[in-house]
């Protein structure tokens, strides 16, 4: 009986490294199934363009030490991971899972044609609200859609600040963002996104008739996005980068208040 050599097992160890990274599972967020799905699927779409670009360019995909089939291979292993828990629901919420899968696949491609894709990626994050509701209450009444804008203003918000980290090099190899399509306008842009974003789901409270805590934690978020402006009013690749990686903190608060004022019902 044979063993795998050192060679071997510092090969697979290689591997291993290479596919976590492309689906993120080296970051928190990346336990997400479908969202580690896009991510392949993104770096599949992207692989001309990272290398690129200074923040991409050690990318598995980029890097060349993965091969283009193997990206899409454990995407569709992913998104069928996925598809196997959205068959446990009810009808509506698995049709409207294909549109889901539409728009992820094709968010990818959309820097090519799209002013403003960080848009089209807010709507490709925020789907699963209109899927819950499907799956709960079998239909989509006005709070869903209130909340499904919400969710699409702050992915613009988040998204956009990602892209102006990449501003100069995008703008090289004629990768479409909002931040090079609304020019200097990109920040007050961005402050708007948030701000609707806090209105919307201030509007979704009062209808709830919720707590307390929920419009604490809003407050709470709307003091974040106040500090994010002092990070990306230099517009300086650094403090772009660290608004984009503190949105985790903005969103967290907003949920600690959903969950505190449940508490208190």
């Amino acid at each position: 009986m044979s063993y795998p050599s050192a060679v071997d097992l510092a090969f697979i160890a290689r591997r291993l490294d290479a596919y976590e990274r492309l689906a993120r599972l080296d970051k928190p967020i990346g336990t997400l199934l479908m969202r580690s799905a896009g991510c392949a699927v993104n770096d599949f779409a992207d692989r001309d363009f990272a290398p690129h670009v200074a923040r991409t360019r050690a990318r598995p995909l980029a890097a060349r030490e993965i091969a283009p089939w193997e990206a899409l291979a454990l995407g569709a292993l992913l998104a069928a991971g996925a598809f196997a828990l959205v068959a446990q629901l009810n009808r509506f919420a698995v049709t409207l899972s294909f549109l889901a899968l539409a728009i992820a696949l094709s968010y990818p491609f959309s820097k090519r044609f799209i002013a403003l894709p960080q848009l089209y990626l807010g709507v490709a994050f925020g789907f699963g609200i209109p899927m819950a509701y499907a799956a709960l209450l079998e239909q989509l009444p006005p709070e869903c859609w209130l909340l499904f804008a919400a969710s699409v203003c702050y992915g613009f918000a988040y998204d956009t600040e990602y892209a102006m980290v990449d501003r100069d090099d995008d703008a090289k190899i004629g990768i479409r963002t909002a931040a090079l399509t609304l020019g200097r306008w990109e920040v007050a842009a961005v402050m708007t996104s948030y701000a609707l974003m806090l209105g919307l789901l201030t509007l979704v409270g009062a209808l709830r008739d919720l707590a307390w805590p929920y419009y604490a934690g809003l407050a709470a978020a709307g003091a974040m996005a106040l500090y994010h402006w002092t990070l990306i009013r230099g517009r300086t690749r650094e403090g772009c980068f660290r608004a984009f990686m503190h949105n985790n903190w903005l969103g967290g608060v907003v949920f600690a208040g959903i969950v505190a004022s449940f508490a208190l019902a």
